[in-house]
C-alpha cells in the first residue's frame, strides 16, 4: 500500500525551513541573503590592494609577515559556508580581521586568504560586509 502525503519527519523539516525563512524576513534580511540559500553566488570582481582602506593594507602586511595579529580569531580556518569563494578542501581558507575605525568589536571587514602557506597565499579576498560579498585582492 502506498501512503500519500508527508511523514512526520518531512513535516518537521518543512516547518523548520519555513520558520528559518520567516525569521530572516522578520529580521529584514536582504533578498540576496535568501537567494544565497538556493544557489551559490560568485565573488564580485577584483580590487587592487592599493584601493583597499589603510586598515586592510595593514592587515595584508601582517598576513604576509606572519603576524602578530591583534585578534585571537585571526588566522583561523574560514569554512566558506556562504559558498561565495571557489570551493576548496576544508582548511584551505583562513580569515583575518580588518579593523573598523570606531567599532567596539571586530567589525564586519575581513580578509580571507587561501593556500598551503599562510604567508604565501594563493589568493586573498576582501569583504566589507561580513562575508555577504567578496572581491579578489590584486596587486
Amino acid at each position: 500500500m502506498v501512503r500519500s502525503g508527508w511523514n512526520s519527519w518531512q513535516r518537521w523539516v518543512a516547518k523548520l525551513a519555513l520558520a528559518f525563512l520567516s525569521t530572516l524576513l522578520l529580521l529584514g534580511a536582504p533578498a540576496s541573503a535568501l537567494a544565497r540559500t538556493e544557489a551559490p553566488a560568485q565573488t564580485e570582481g577584483a580590487v587592487a590592494l592599493a584601493a583597499l582602506p589603510p586598515e586592510a593594507r595593514h592587515t595584508w602586511r601582517l598576513i604576509m609577515s606572519g603576524g602578530p595579529f591583534p585578534y585571537e580569531k585571526d588566522g583561523t580556518t574560514f569554512f566558506n559556508r556562504e559558498r561565495l569563494l571557489p570551493q576548496q578542501p576544508r582548511g584551505h581558507y583562513r580569515e583575518y580581521t580588518v579593523k573598523t575605525p570606531g567599532a567596539r568589536n571586530r567589525g564586519a571587514r575581513r580578509i580571507v586568504c587561501g593556500g598551503k602557506e599562510p604567508t604565501r597565499p594563493d589568493s586573498c579576498y576582501y569583504t566589507a560586509d561580513h562575508y555577504a560579498s567578496f572581491r579578489r585582492i590584486t596587486q
